[in-house]
């Protein structure tokens, strides 16, 4: 309870004319440690506004909140081999997300809600101590100021896609105006055009620069037709598309990213320095706000996928998969082939030798010896083993336990550690563990659906600096890359019917997966924008963009696997009660969005 009380009061104190945000706290951002020049109230000011954001995008924060709303991710009650599905119950909160049932009281969207209000509100402090500092002729301030405008624009961007609304407050002792619609787009762009040619373009990924902003004013400007008219039809004006265009180019221009070459390397322990990374939640070391759940989230609760003693409690916990609809879009563009020869959707880790793959006969009671050996073949003194990553179907590989309470450590080998068929570790009510782990195609809302139901989304590699795989991570959060610039170009072309450029720009990103040859997405001959839609799906699954694709493209009221809801105003998430009854002293403020 005192938790929920205080996220009210953050949540209140953007709106009204208070703020409770205290700036003296951990320097949380490796990155604002090197700030040239700065003073430490500099510093500490930026780290206030950038140290909530790693728990922002939690598994059951924002990132859950708009991957359960869309066809790329389910959540069902798990029950293993018997009785009632109790595993992710919770209320039906992730029920309610995939079928789009919003109640105001869904934790998913009060703790979204109450996290992002909050980080607009630092950043509304920041400004007014970092503007002190400047006036006073500290030029380190100066910039930061740009810095937290830019950075105060990108949440209300957030908050106006999934609320509908824009905050605007220049000083903690003011009231906020609520902001709706083409009132909300303009402010937005505007906060974005007055600090964009004067901010730097060399203090990121971990930090907003000239180019995130530039890219998210293309953001802003792709989907303008949706914030307009957030429950209509939306008339994307060729206006919006040419600022698109020329956000996109000044990127592209400047010559600072490229495409990663290896898909997967985008989502590693290192990938903080990936040219192709423009913004992201900056988690380089071992720091108590970091997390790992988009890693872990997805995976088998019997996975164990690091084998060492250290990471003895590193395991998955057989939470969401992606539905069937959304995997059935690769096999509907790929047809005879089999999806997995595109190298976004599967990177094979595991290297199994190929007289151990048939599986026929065996289960975990008689496989005893039915294992490879991995060792440290490179002398980093870390094991060379690694899961497969990407959409992982059927069976798995990985190290096993001693015994199946998780409390011995690995198996092991004189060459180092075995690597198994993945068992299922849970009990199944028959005194023991007999079957392996099978993903299969089939996903649902069933009452007796089993843990290992559903392929599963292994995108973010688990963190070597992770001991559990929940919290500590070294893999930096995307927020923006640079195949998006060129896809939302691509779009803004094609929309305009620019459809021979579109094409270019489409291909040009497929072609630069080139690390693993036989897997780089061959040339698409044509486009239109439901290749283009799937493009994108094929490109960003698992990075929070498909539900605002899917508005846009004119997909959300679609039904998909266990969602038949069809009502346009499920596209806006409803505004918490508790922000709602906290406004009422003012009558009108703040009014709930239709449909709750």
């Amino acid at each position: 309870m005192k938790n929920k009380i205080i996220a009210a009061i953050f949540s209140v104190g953007l709106l009204m004319n208070w703020s409770c945000t205290d700036l003296e706290e951990q320097v949380l951002d490796e990155s604002l440690k090197g700030t040239t020049g700065a003073t430490q109230p500099v510093s500490g000011a930026l780290s206030a506004a950038y140290g909530n954001m790693s728990q922002t995008f939690r598994h059951t924060r924002y990132f859950g909140l708009v991957e359960l709303a869309t066809d790329e991710a389910i959540l069902p009650p798990r029950n293993g081999k018997n009785g009632a599905g109790t595993q992710w119950q919770d209320g039906d909160r992730y029920v309610g997300l995939h079928t789009h049932n919003f109640p105001t009281a869904n934790s998913l969207v009060t703790e979204s809600w109450d996290y992002l209000t909050t980080n607009i509100s630092r950043t509304v402090t920041a400004i007014e101590s970092l503007t002190a500092l400047a006036e006073a002729g500290d030029n380190e301030a100066q910039k930061a100021v740009y810095e937290m405008r830019a950075l105060r624009a990108y949440f209300n961007m957030l908050v106006l896609d999934t609320w509908g609304i824009a905050f605007k407050k220049e000083f903690s002792s003011e009231t906020s105006q609520i902001l709706r619609r083409q009132e909300a787009i303009d402010y937005i762009e505007s906060e974005f055009s007055s600090v964009v040619t004067l901010m730097s373009d060399n203090i990121g990924p971990g930090r907003i620069t000239q180019s995130a902003v530039y890219g998210f004013l293309a953001k802003l400007h792709l989907n303008a037709a949706v914030y307009r008219d957030p429950y209509g039809t939306p008339d994307f004006k060729k206006e919006d598309m040419d600022k698109v265009i020329e956000y996109t180019d000044n990127v592209i221009n400047t010559g600072k990213f490229s495409i990663s070459p290896e898909y997967f390397d985008l989502f590693n322990d290192d990938n903080h320095d990936n040219p192709e990374v423009i913004f992201a939640v900056d988690q380089r070391g071992v720091l108590r706000n970091d997390q790992n759940r988009w890693a872990y989230w997805s995976m088998s609760g019997s996975l164990f996928p690091r084998p060492d003693d250290f990471y003895i409690d590193m395991d998955g916990t057989d939470g969401p998969a992606i539905t069937s609809d959304f995997y059935q879009t690769w096999v509907e563009a790929y047809g005879n082939e089999d999806p997995a020869r595109d190298a976004r959707f599967y990177q094979k880790n595991a290297n199994v030798p190929a007289g151990l793959e048939d599986l026929t006969g065996l289960n975990p009671t008689n496989d005893a010896d039915h294992y490879y050996c991995v060792g440290d073949e490179d002398g980093d003194g870390v094991n060379d083993f690694e899961m497969d990553r990407g959409i992982l179907r059927g069976a798995i590989w990985a190290p096993r336990k001693i015994d199946f309470n998780k409390s011995n450590g690995v198996m092991t080998c004189d060459e180092g550690y075995r690597i198994y068929p993945l068992a299922e570790m849970r009990e199944n009510g028959s005194g023991g563990v007999t079957y392996y782990v099978n993903h299969t195609e089939e996903i649902n809302f069933s009452p007796t659906i089993g843990y290992a139901s559903g392929y599963r989304v292994a995108k973010w590699q688990f963190s070597k600096t992770s001991q559990n795989g929940n919290n500590y991570s070294s893999v930096d959060l995307i927020l923006l890359r640079y195949a998006d610039i060129y896809l939302m170009r691509a779009e803004a072309k094609l929309r305009n019917g620019e459809t021979a450029s579109a094409l270019t720009d489409v291909n040009y990103v497929r072609s630069q997966r080139t690390a693993r040859p036989d897997q780089t997405p061959p040339a698409l001959s044509s486009l239109d924008l439901e290749i283009l839609y799937r493009e994108r799906g094929f490109e960003f699954y698992w990075e929070m963009a498909r539900r605002t694709d899917m508005i846009r493209f004119g997909h959300y009221e679609d039904t998909w696997t266990e969602k038949t809801n069809t009502d346009p105003k499920k596209r806006l998430f409803p505004i918490p009660q508790n922000a709602v009854d906290g406004a009422t002293n003012v009558p009108g403020y703040l009014e709930q969005n239709p449909g709750y």
